[in-house]
């Protein structure tokens, strides 16, 4: 599991969603098998989660969010790789 969190500059945030909204909508066009994605925003403030093996650099819209991720960013990523002390998924019946 890969956690990415890092704070855009004021102003920025609307940008920076709809930048992470194109990449859900590549992402559930081509639905990877067993990847899983997740992404939390409390204010300026994002946090990436990611699971399964897919090379999210492989995606138009993912690198169209890297582009520019150091201009709009106040605190620069942080990524921490193997980063999960647990996870619970239910069993599917």
């Amino acid at each position: 599991m890969t956690l990415v969190r890092y704070t855009v500059k004021p102003g920025r945030e609307e940008e920076n969603a709809e930048l992470v909204r194109a990449v859900y909508a590549e992402l559930f066009s081509l639905q990877p098998p067993g990847f899983r994605y997740a992404t939390f925003q409390d204010g300026r403030d994002f946090v990436h989660v990611a699971s399964g093996d897919f090379a999210l650099g492989s995606l138009v819209a993912f690198r169209r969010f890297q582009e520019g991720i150091a201009e709009r960013c106040e605190v620069a990523p942080r990524v921490l790789r193997d980063a999960a002390v647990g996870a619970y998924e239910p069993p599917r019946p």
